[in-house]
């Protein structure tokens, strides 16, 4: 995929210290923008993720390119395959760190400074020098020392205790969300302290925590405790805050029926035949229907049931009220409003199909034109 214009961090150089999944997406978030990354890979061996399958991905001339899990993380970058253990590699390194302007790296607090490639280190050999420290708990606080795991996170966090059926037990999602919460908001701080530089004309060490992302988007369902002092309970499909925000089974499937506002409501309640039930005082408004929501989601869902999911989403579709089905990744990709945006694309060169930037810019998605790199290229 060509791109016509100048991206935004053309010019940046970005030295990749970090694998897995938080590091290499806020790398990856970076090259789709238009900056050189550099990704520092282990010789023989490479970031944990090129082993992380099946499915692997096969070359053209049958080579082994690794696993999906890498490329889903890994795209637009180079690889240099760097021993920094070595008093070698760690001289090449800083002949990288030279003219870069940002390093992100994963490695356990402390893990760096036996290479003499800490932050601390770093900073004061490379004033300029914008170092982005990705763990799991942080640079300070009595978990800083250890590692830190998406998995984990959702559960230390809260996420976990949220999600999943009333009677059933917590559930973790089904993406790394933690990791990748992490890697959008190393990248935000990344640039924010690019900016900082412009201005003050100093680098910055960056502490980002994967714990410190996941609880910060727990977003309505923190203030709902933070201002009643009531847990939040898991709900399955259903809203704290909203009602009727869930899913519904229809005739021939489920539908996913959320309404934002009384309205939608009245809308709602007139489509399906019952416009009495939009006025009635136990529904009329959000905070009566989640005081009532045991009496009005049966009510609702006897007549939904009674519908095919797809006449009930056009008439829903036609009078403004928000609906949706359950996609599979199959639909996902097959989905007209995500085939006219062009989410599914073959990066140059690159083996299988990737998922695009969500980020365009005057009209311009911000993608990088080339796949993941081999190892060391």
């Amino acid at each position: 995929m060509k791109q016509s214009n100048k991206r935004p961090l053309e010019g940046l150089r970005v030295i990749e210290l970090a694998r897995v999944l938080a590091g290499p997406w806020c790398g990856q978030l970076l090259a789709d923008l238009g900056a050189e990354v550099i990704k520092i890979e282990r010789p023989g061996v490479g970031d944990d993720t090129r082993q992380w399958g099946p499915p692997f991905v096969t070359g053209a001339d049958g080579e082994d390119l690794g696993a999906a899990y890498y490329h889903s993380c890994n795209r637009g970058k180079r690889s240099v395959a760097i021993d920094i253990a070595t008093n070698a590699g760690q001289t090449a390194l800083r002949a990288l760190l030279a003219d870069a302007d940002v390093v992100i790296e994963n490695y356990k607090v402390g893990g760096l400074a036996k290479y003499g490639l800490d932050p601390a280190r770093l900073r004061a050999d490379f004033p300029q020098l914008i170092v982005c420290s990705v763990t799991g708990f942080g640079q300070t606080g009595p978990y800083a020392h250890r590692a830190g795991y998406d998995y984990i996170i959702q559960a230390m966090s809260g996420f976990m205790s949220l999600t999943g059926e009333p009677d059933g037990p917590p559930q973790k999602a089904g993406i790394a969300y933690a990791d990748i919460f992490t890697g959008l908001y190393s990248a935000v701080a990344i640039l924010a302290a690019l900016r900082r530089r412009g201005v003050m004309g100093a680098g910055a060490h960056i502490d980002m925590a994967l714990l410190d992302s996941q609880v910060a988007v727990l977003a309505n369902q923190a203030a709902n405790y933070l201002a009643s002092g009531v847990v939040p309970k898991r709900m399955g499909s259903g809203h704290s805050n909203v009602v009727p925000y869930q899913v519904f089974a229809t005739a021939d499937g489920q539908l996913v029926i959320a309404v934002g506002n009384d309205g939608q409501y009245r809308k709602l309640c007139a489509i399906l035949g019952e416009p009495d039930w939009g006025t009635d005082p136990r529904f009329a408004t959000n905070a009566a229907r989640l005081e009532n929501r045991s009496t009005l989601i049966p009510l609702l869902a006897a007549k939904i049931a009674a519908w095919d999911a797809q006449a009930l989403s056009l008439a829903l579709e036609a009078e403004g009220v928000p609906a949706g089905p359950i996609n599979d990744l199959a639909g996902v990709f097959a989905d007209p409003q995500v085939v006219a945006r062009g989410m599914r694309f073959r990066p140059d060169g690159a083996a299988i199909d990737a998922v695009a930037s969500p980020i365009v810019i005057d009209g311009e998605r911000m993608i990088a034109a080339r796949g993941a790199p081999p190892l060391g290229e």
